[in-house]
């Protein structure tokens, strides 16, 4: 009972979508007092009844209000400790008059807002993604602004996009006969890690008032992250009564979960026992076929350029980031494979 009482009392916001939903179950399922803020459109909406009875069967508290609704939030953000963020990324600057009202009330120890994806501080397409993660960023300077407790959670992509037509624009399920390779397959790239011995000088010399260091450091593969949307969620509880992951980044790589195009198309071949045909696809042919698409149908190739062109979510070492591994922090969280999510495509 008295462990109880520790747990913080969490409000979830977008609890009736695919992350949010995932987020309520495990709240309730690690003892938080959990409620969820429910849209009047919603709770009048029959074909929604059958996810809000599941919701407060499972004894989370709907609480009718909506992000618009200075009013209600403010009677929901004063009611727990935690708030978490599990809206659609269209709707990321909607959190602006939360992030006001959190402030406001004073009272949350952590707000978590809807990241759940790549580093928007870290991506290299901003030329490219239609103001997608600096809307991001935006939002996470304002939290930061404004002095409020938070934790970010960055998974990479989640599996049920690019995964089920294994990262084949336009294809709704992975190729059989012949699969396009953007790249060669495997995006290199050099790692500077000055916390490490990655980073090594050998000798310094000097001549006729020239110094020259001589330096090597480590190659290495900069590689896609995939996880199920499940998984995110698991992590993303584990963290709230966490000192360790307080205004801190947590990055999700898990073993197993983090491939390069060829990796993943080395996987299916062995699932189908079958080689495919590649035909490869340069950087500057991707980008050319990426600014020929309109917006936002172009997304998706830009989706597959940030991650297996320029490797956002694996060129940079998380430690000499700021940031913390949850597969480190929470070894004990079970977490669906990249392989296993492939035999589901069988």
């Amino acid at each position: 009972m008295e462990e109880e009482k520790k747990k913080s009392r969490v409000l979830i916001i977008g609890a009736t979508g695919r992350l949010g939903q995932c987020m309520t179950r495990f709240s309730i399922e690690s003892g938080h007092p959990t409620f969820a803020l429910i849209r009047n459109s919603t709770l009048s909406d029959p074909s929604k009844s059958p996810k809000l009875q599941s919701l407060s069967g499972a004894g989370v508290t709907l609480l009718n209000g909506s992000l618009e609704d200075e009013g209600s939030l403010e009677e929901a953000v004063r009611k727990v400790d935690v708030v978490i963020s599990a809206i659609p990324s269209k709707h990321v600057l909607d959190q602006k008059l939360l992030i006001k009202v959190i402030k406001r009330a004073g009272s949350i120890k952590r707000f978590v807002p809807a990241e759940y994806g790549a580093d928007p501080d870290k991506t290299q397409v901003s030329d490219l993604d239609h103001g997608f993660y600096a809307k991001k960023s935006e939002i996470k300077r304002l939290i930061e602004s404004e002095g409020i407790p938070h934790t970010y959670i960055c998974c990479g992509l989640f599996m049920r996009i690019l995964l089920p037509s294994l990262a084949q624009p336009g294809l709704d399920s992975p190729p059989i006969d012949k699969v396009t390779v953007f790249g060669d397959g495997n995006v290199k790239g050099f790692t500077f890690l000055l916390n490490s011995i990655t980073f090594k000088f050998l000798k310094t010399y000097e001549s006729h008032g020239l110094k020259v260091s001589c330096f090597f450091c480590s190659v290495c593969v900069l590689v896609a992250v995939f996880v199920n949307e499940v998984d995110a969620a698991a992590f993303t509880i584990k963290t709230i009564d966490d000192p360790r992951t307080l205004n801190k980044t947590l990055y999700l790589r898990p073993p197993g979960n983090v491939c390069s195009m060829n990796d993943l198309v080395e996987l299916w071949e062995g699932k189908i026992e079958k080689k495919l045909v590649k035909t490869f696809v340069t950087e500057n042919q991707l980008l050319k076929k990426i600014k020929e698409t309109p917006y936002p149908d172009n997304m998706e190739m830009v989706f597959i350029y940030s991650v297996f062109v320029k490797g956002d979510h694996t060129y940079f070492d998380i430690e000499s980031s700021g940031g913390v591994s949850g597969t480190e922090l929470y070894p004990d969280v079970k977490y669906m494979t990249v392989s296993e999510f492939l035999d589901t495509l069988l």
